[in-house]
């Protein structure tokens, strides 16, 4: 128990950094952090980057066809029913 009250008291006595060194310190720390894990980044080919951006273009057009064929039955549904009810 006694220990760990000195502990405590040396730690208190330490004189403090101000909070800009504070802040510097991490700001540097934490851009050595960023340097290294943009040196770990593994970069597609761009025959990659090519044959991803088709496969979206894709998958895009072809959502695209069927919410316009959905919109176009349902508007057409939607038009009936207003024939029959009228």
């Amino acid at each position: 128990m006694a220990e760990k009250e000195k502990k405590v008291v040396e730690t208190e006595n330490k004189p403090r950094k101000p909070e800009k060194e504070k802040k510097k310190g991490r700001l540097k720390e934490a851009w050595r952090g960023f340097k290294s894990e943009t040196k770990k980044i593994v970069w597609p080919s761009w025959k990659q980057v090519l044959k991803n951006t088709l496969i979206v273009l894709a998958v895009v057009i072809i959502c695209a066809v069927i919410i316009g064929a959905l919109d176009i039955a349902f508007s057409e549904g939607i038009g009936a029913l207003a024939k029959l009810f009228s």
